[in-house]
């Protein structure tokens, strides 16, 4: 599945992109840090005219995003929009227990499935410390799982796509690419290896993370490769 970010500073601009998105996209991100005010987003109206579901997200600056209220403030966010009837709402892995709690105790209430997620905006740490994040993530209630690390060489890669035979074997979905201009391969290689989605950006220039592949650009390739194993199939076959 593709997900698309976005990140708009405006509640008009939030819909008119997600109107504008959504019949190519299979989910969309909103992040809600980018808005000028979240607090005056009607997240029920946004639901109720969503044209596929949606994650909510409230990235601080610790990780990589723009909310610099207090964690309290922060998370009370993310709980509103499970209360509106989120699908999903993304919550970080470095987030205080207690207020990790709230959030996994309200959207198993909701039914709202609850990723958590870790970055590291700099560099992928070790094989083990990797499979730790991975183990927290499942004990810490998550329904999904999402490590996202910046690549500085394909071995960072070959780690994060490491974790997929751990995902498979637990039945734990998993989200894990490589950020950064190296990282760009991960992003759309991670699919076929299990990934439970991919992150894309609506247009070029309109990046939430780096390396993010614009919708159009992901999707042709998807389709892409898929129609040529399609035609390759049928070859053999008529041979």
């Amino acid at each position: 599945m593709i997900c698309v970010s976005l990140a708009e500073v405006s509640a008009d601009a939030l819909l008119s992109s997600m109107q504008r998105v959504g019949p190519k996209a299979d989910l969309i991100e909103i992040r809600l840090d980018t808005l000028k005010d979240p607090y005056s987003l009607d997240m029920e109206d946004l639901l109720r005219v969503r044209p596929c579901p949606l994650i909510f997200t409230n990235r601080s600056r610790n990780e990589g995003g723009y909310f610099s209220g207090p964690e309290e403030k922060r998370i009370g966010l993310l709980e509103k929009a499970i209360l509106a009837g989120a699908d999903y709402v993304d919550l970080e892995l470095r987030t205080d227990p207690a207020l990790r709690a709230i959030i996994q105790r309200e959207s198993q209430k909701a039914n709202t499935r609850l990723i958590i997620s870790y970055h590291d905006f700099t560099s992928t740490p070790s094989r083990e410390r990797l499979v730790e994040i991975f183990d927290l993530e499942m004990k810490g209630g998550a329904d999904i799982g999402k490590i996202v690390t910046m690549a500085e060489g394909p071995r960072d890669i070959l780690r994060i796509f490491s974790l997929y035979g751990m995902a498979l074997d637990r039945g734990f979905p998993l989200i894990a690419f490589c950020m950064g201009g190296i990282g760009k391969i991960s992003r759309l290689a991670c699919l076929p290896l299990g990934a439970y989605l991919t992150y894309a950006s609506p247009f070029r220039g309109r990046e939430a993370a780096p390396g993010q592949i614009p919708l159009d650009d992901l999707r042709a390739i998807l389709n892409y490769l898929s129609n040529s194993g399609e035609n390759s199939l049928k070859r053999v076959i008529s041979q």
